[in-house]
């Protein structure tokens, strides 16, 4: 059978009109201590108290290495308010983690923190900056002293500007506006827009990091992404490899995958280019992290 809407794929747990949660398979690994996100790794915050959400299950681009559903969102009708989106998010999130217990391996100490989310990476599935009340949203969760970890494609930079997480991302696939329109398949004109946001991500107090999803033989030339570097001036770099996953199966070969000794070598490159050094990697992610020296 086909499924129809988002709401019907395993996993999505949909949050009022717009919203919704889904446990993501590092918090799943890290229930039954196999393993953590990459984002622990780096960062330090912990994968089995992270919740990750999206406020706004709709994108204004249509990117060919997405392997979220985006066919399958639902038609918006109305905003939901921030507090509601905050509180329906972690009983979403409980009632996800209710079916761990009594799973073979699963530590239930970390299953009885994980009830209690402390960070929330908005970050699941369309573009989060659409939703009016992003800047509203985040200032929710920070106010319940929860880390925010807000991934944005950059195309709203009056929402960028009025954000104050505690990590904001602006995660970038396209080095000009030609390969935007490639990429990216924009829905208007939005190069312009992406590069204020860069402009501004410089400018923020918050810790910073632009993300460079890297397709082989498409965007893994490192001089092409050096004035947009430079533009933005994030705190770290991550440069992680595009995965063929989910839909985008549809649109890429697996070859189009670079393995991470690739990665590796792309941030090499960037090491001479760019005034960053290469502080971490996670080899099962294919993500090398770079921070400004």
């Amino acid at each position: 059978m086909m499924v129809k809407t988002l709401s019907e794929l395993k996993g999505y747990n949909i949050v009022g009109k717009h919203s919704a949660v889904k446990t993501c398979l590092w918090l799943k690994k890290s229930l039954k201590d196999e393993g953590v996100c990459y984002k622990e790794k780096f960062y330090g915050i912990k994968s089995h108290r992270c919740l990750q959400i999206s406020p706004a299950l709709r994108c204004n681009l249509s990117c060919i290495h997405c392997w979220r559903p985006l066919s399958l969102m639902p038609e918006i009708d109305g905003w939901d308010d921030p507090q509601f989106i905050v509180e329906e998010s972690i009983k979403a999130q409980q009632r996800l983690l209710s079916g761990f217990w009594g799973t073979k391996g699963v530590n239930t100490k970390k299953l009885e923190e994980a009830y209690k989310p402390n960070q929330v990476a908005i970050s699941l599935i369309g573009e989060p900056t659409l939703y009016p009340f992003i800047a509203e949203l985040v200032d929710e969760f920070n106010s319940r002293e929860m880390t925010t970890f807000v991934v944005t494609n950059g195309t709203n930079p009056n929402a960028v500007d009025r954000l104050e997480p505690y990590q904001l991302y602006i995660s970038l696939t396209a080095y000009s506006e030609s390969s935007h329109k490639t990429l990216n398949k924009p829905h208007g004109n939005l190069w312009d827009k992406i590069n204020r946001s860069l402009e501004i991500m410089s400018e923020k107090d918050c810790r910073t990091v632009l993300r460079l999803t890297l397709i082989k033989g498409i965007n893994m030339n490192v001089e092409r992404f050096a004035g947009l570097i430079n533009k933005a001036n994030p705190d770290f770099i991550e440069a992680k490899a595009y995965m063929h996953l989910g839909h985008s199966r549809y649109r890429l070969e697996r070859s189009a995958m670079p393995e991470h000794d690739e990665i590796r070598d792309f941030a090499e490159k960037l090491e001479k280019l760019a005034d960053y050094r290469i502080v971490d990697e996670s080899e099962i992610s294919r993500v090398v992290l770079l921070e400004r020296k």
